[in-house]
């Protein structure tokens, strides 16, 4: 069964979103990347914006090509379909990201917002429907102190 994680009260989802996969590249973890386009395009951008040693190789699986898909440790998916691995899923998306359980692992992350606090709770609310353990993780202290 997916494991899955709720990261609450996070004051820049982009920043911290790019945070997340540099841990996870770092433990050889590949990610599963999705959200609705204009957003997979805004964590794009910040990618690009880190330190050249900070860099997280990363494409989108339905423009590139398969050697670039085997070769990326993070892969953007408009469709979960398209995702070439199914270790880690950080979904930065609405709603629940349809075949997220086919995941070892999925990363739900959400901002301080009032709609992005709302839309959690639907996605929280779907996953204890079917039974899924979620771990809670809340950021507002610790990234505070950051």
């Amino acid at each position: 069964m997916t494991e899955i994680s709720f990261h609450f009260n996070v004051a820049d989802k982009w920043e911290y979103s790019c945070r997340l996969l540099r841990k996870a590249t770092g433990t050889g973890a590949r990610t599963a990347v999705t959200a609705d386009p204009v957003d997979l395009h805004r964590l794009d951008q910040r990618l690009w914006e880190l330190d050249p040693v900070e860099f997280i190789a990363h494409c989108s699986a339905e423009r590139a090509d398969s050697r670039m898909l085997e070769a990326s440790a993070v892969v953007f998916c408009e469709s979960l379909s398209a995702a070439p691995h199914d270790q880690v899923l950080l979904n930065l998306g609405p709603g629940v990201p349809a075949g997220f359980e086919r995941f070892a692992r999925l990363i739900e992350v959400v901002g301080c917002d009032d709609a992005d606090r709302a839309r959690a709770r639907a996605r929280w609310k779907h996953y204890t429907s079917r039974g899924y353990a979620i771990n809670r993780l809340d950021r507002a202290d610790k990234d505070a102190h950051r």
